[in-house]
């Protein structure tokens, strides 16, 4: 699935031709193998158990663009549902202060059950995640992060978990492997949630690791077979699918969303415009040195309470009123209506832009806002 030619590609090649294995009279397009069951003594026997040609090839394609071994999952929490069920009981834990409700709910779910600590950090103060590292058995990482779109300053980061032998994690959601890749800067494994910028059409559920360690990545596929965390065949096909289109998808989206965020900049009724292309960020220095590209997701603060944010996000006809992210449709929400967000301001939403023309998505806003 993965032929030598490919070491000389540029990623937005691979992207289109990577996890392929076609020869005379085959599909082009790996088809999605609809199957839980093969005929015994082959290369599969049973697909949670040993996977199949699709989820082989999603696989092939996203761990080459990573640097690493990737293993396809169910759903980005699955992918870090396997990634905790590596660490022994009694460890601790360090997580973003600005963390992914979902993944902050399992860590304190762990805690609560008496499996491990979780203490929290900025994902900014690089200085506190390596004086924390001595401590810390985990060191888990968004960047950027979601949804205050934070940059961590990986290198240091890495570096000091390593010396310590903590297992440093990235989320690299936002960021996709087309902007940033972890584990060149020394982390030992990376997530993805492939539900969104990676299948990039709001149509199915998907997650991904990604090591460069054989013997975790035995561990992190030991875990997805008892789990039974494995992806469809469906899923992995339509995955598969939308990442041909990643490149081009992500070069729009973030083309509009650094547009976007200068002029909001300059509406009277949104303050603290936060992406990471921005001067003002507070990690824009951070962003310019470990990204190649600041992404399509902008967070800003609409000028009133929830229910005015809320009329403003219902007046928007353009951009769509969704969860999620990362898809070709622009969306729009509120962070703070989720449980475990209400700490956010009320005001704040986080827009995920898409690749429609920037002049209708700025117009939309603009109406929406008044």
């Amino acid at each position: 699935m993965d032929g030598a030619p490919s070491d000389d590609w540029h990623p937005d090649t691979w992207l289109v031709a990577g996890g392929r294995d076609a020869g005379p009279g085959d599909p082009l397009n790996v088809p999605p193998v609809l199957a839980s069951t093969f005929v015994a003594d082959g290369a599969h026997s049973y697909t949670r158990v040993d996977g199949s040609p699709t989820l082989e090839a999603l696989e092939a394609l996203v761990g080459r663009l990573e640097g690493g071994t990737a293993t396809a999952f169910g759903s980005g929490m699955a992918a870090c549902s396997a990634v905790l069920d590596q660490v022994p009981a009694e460890s601790h834990l360090v997580l973003p202060g600005d963390c992914y409700h979902g993944v902050a709910g399992l860590a304190d779910d762990g805690m609560a059950r008496g499996r491990w600590t979780v203490d929290r950090l900025p994902v900014a103060d690089a200085d506190a995640w390596v004086a924390a590292a001595p401590a810390a058995d985990v060191l888990w990482l968004e960047s950027p992060s979601n949804p205050l779109l934070e940059v961590a300053d990986l290198a240091p980061i890495c570096a000091a978990g390593h010396a310590s032998d903590a297992l440093v994690v990235v989320d690299n959601t936002f960021a996709t492997p087309l902007n940033q890749r972890p584990l060149e800067f020394g982390a030992d494994v990376v997530v993805h949630s492939a539900t969104k910028f990676i299948g990039g059409h709001s149509d199915l559920l998907a997650g991904v690791t990604v090591t460069r360690d054989a013997d975790l990545d035995a561990a992190l596929r030991r875990s997805r077979m008892l789990l039974g965390a494995i992806p469809g065949a469906l899923e992995a096909f339509l995955a598969i699918r939308g990442a041909r289109t990643l490149a081009l998808r992500l070069e729009r989206g973030q083309a509009n969303a650094g547009e976007l965020a200068v002029r909001l900049q300059d509406h009277p009724r949104v303050r603290d415009v936060r992406y990471p292309g921005l001067p003002d960020h507070p990690t824009h220095d951070t962003a310019r040195r470990v990204l190649d590209g600041f992404g399509a997701i902008v967070t800003f603060e609409v000028d009133g309470d929830a229910e005015e944010t809320e009329a403003f996000i219902g007046r928007l006809e353009v951009v769509h009123s969704a969860t999620s992210l990362g898809g070709v449709e622009s969306t729009i929400e509120r962070r703070a209506r989720w449980s475990g967000q209400e700490h956010l301001p009320p005001g704040l939403v986080r827009l995920s832009v898409g690749c429609e023309h920037v002049d209708d998505l700025w117009a939309d806003l603009a109406r929406g806002l008044g």
